[in-house]
């Protein structure tokens, strides 16, 4: 799954080149590399839910013995009552099918299903929490395409599900579907609209910001998924002249061309239009990218900066630390360093920055690619909350948002893909450490080098950020160089 994530930060970067069709291409390249991972693993629940192609990898019979487990579980943990599901769904065509199979397993096993109907995932997050639910579930495939599809699982407090229970239902998932029984008369759960529900998180995010947004003139992409009702409302309640794009959902152009994964279109539009800023969501809003009032993108890496700052000033970050991961740009820890704030490095996924966080009382963590976590506000990433507060630093400083994100100098990176003999073997000899080192070394404090290993293929990633594109590929070629000379390198893949 890292790989697959440097795989989407490779092509987020390449993509303003690509023509449509190489565009797509490369879309079908990561979805296919999920699937693959997936069946690697022989798992179905990963860091991120259940997600396939749907209707092949991820089915309605899954999505059926997943409400049924759900059911029958939460329902045997309760003495008296019924267990309470929530579900929420985006816009995906496929979304509508897999609402309706997991209420049916989930009330076929005695418990009580309420639809949340098209949302985001924070929002089944915040509502699993607030309204002291059993757990949520959310069918999203996040930022991936329309053909793909998945499942999220939170508990009781809006957090991703434990990996013991999943375990569990994998493992129902693959048995017996009559080892668990069938609820009968009056013990039959019930369906219930909980359409209210959203209208709560609305009125729940309108309620953090500490500013009115005073007629900013803002620009929303809603990539047509989860937030193309919700950011309208939103922002248009905090005083915001608010203009939206990609807001008419289809069932087939969620992501298409459009939202964080395809922000030169709102780059475009903010410049066209001489906008304040403009913020792009993925389909199901779990993350949020900006772009300044220049038409110039500004990632997760500087969006926490410029709110950790901001934080920092007021009193509001206590820990004086932000969670990060390894694929965070050197240039984001340059910039902390000068602040005087500190960072933590997590495996790659918001899962992992959030696990940290929880641990050690951290408030604000996250990703380059806009997961970011605050974590005073929600238990997961959410890309409306991230634009709220994005846009509160905006107002307090009376600053534009490209003066802001100038003091985060973003390093060229250069990353590689090297099949290799044996992984481990690689790693551990002395030839390619000596040149790992000494990369490490000519570099100091103007760059890094990272060498690890892929989760899925016989591969190690070699990276490395420096001050331009041209040493970056110096410093991968020589770890290159040592592996071919230590009789490990097969090839280096394109």
């Amino acid at each position: 799954y890292a790989e697959i994530a440097e795989m989407q930060s490779r092509y987020n970067a390449d993509k303003v080149f690509l023509t449509p069709s190489m565009r797509e291409d490369r879309e079908k390249e990561i979805a296919a590399k999920e699937n693959k991972a997936r069946l690697l693993q022989q798992q179905y629940f990963g860091t991120d839910g259940f997600r396939g192609k749907a209707g092949e990898v991820l089915t309605a019979e899954h999505a059926f013995r997943t409400g049924r487990f759900l059911g029958w579980d939460y329902a045997n943990r309760h003495a008296s009552g019924t267990a309470r599901i929530v579900i929420g769904k985006d816009t995906r065509r496929s979304s509508y099918m897999y609402e309706s199979a997991l209420a049916a397993g989930i009330t076929s096993s005695g418990a009580d299903a309420y639809l949340l109907h098209v949302t985001t995932t924070p929002c089944v997050s915040f509502i699993t929490r607030t309204e002291n639910f059993d757990c949520g579930v959310m069918i999203s495939a996040s930022h991936n395409p329309y053909w793909d599809n998945g499942i999220k699982l939170m508990n009781g407090v809006g957090e991703k599900m434990d990996d013991a229970l999943q375990d569990e239902l994998e493992a129902y998932i693959d048995g017996d579907p009559n080892s668990i029984p069938w609820a009968v008369e009056d013990k039959i759960g019930r369906t219930i609209d909980f359409y209210s529900g959203r209208n709560r998180y609305i009125g729940y995010l309108t309620s953090i910001a500490t500013r009115s947004f005073g007629d900013r003139k803002v620009a929303l992409d809603c990539s047509n998924g989860s937030a193309w009702m919700i950011g309208r409302a939103v922002f248009d309640a905090l005083g915001a002249k608010t203009y939206v794009i990609n807001d008419k959902p289809d069932g087939v152009n969620v992501n298409l061309r459009c939202g964080s994964t395809h922000i030169e279109g709102l780059q475009q539009y903010v410049r066209e239009n001489k906008l304040d800023v403009g913020f792009a969501f993925d389909g199901d809003a779990d993350r949020c990218l900006a772009v300044d009032e220049l038409g110039n993108v500004v990632n997760g890496d500087q969006i926490m900066y410029i709110c950790a700052k901001h934080m920092k000033a007021n009193g509001q970050l206590p820990s004086n630390t932000v969670v990060t991961t390894i694929m965070s740009n050197f240039g984001l820890y340059k910039a902390f360093d000068r602040i005087g704030i500190a960072y933590e490095k997590t495996a790659v996924g918001d899962r992992y920055v959030y696990e940290n966080m929880k641990a050690n009382d951290h408030m604000l963590g996250g990703e380059q690619s806009g997961h970011i976590i605050f974590r005073k506000f929600a238990h997961t990433g959410d890309g409306l909350i991230t634009a709220i507060m994005l846009m509160g630093v905006l107002i307090d400083t009376q600053l534009p948002l490209s003066v802001l994100a100038a003091e985060v100098k973003m390093y060229p990176q250069v990353l590689k893909n090297v099949k290799v003999d044996d992984k481990d073997g690689t790693l551990a000899d002395e030839t390619v450490k000596a040149a790992v080192e000494k990369c490490t070394a000519a570099l100091g404090d103007g760059g890094r080098v990272l060498l690890r290993k892929s989760g899925t293929e016989p591969v190690l990633r070699v990276m490395s950020e420096a001050g331009t594109t041209e040493l970056c590929e110096r410093m991968v070629d020589a770890i290159i160089a040592a592996m071919d000379t230590s009789g490990h390198l097969i090839e280096v893949k394109k």
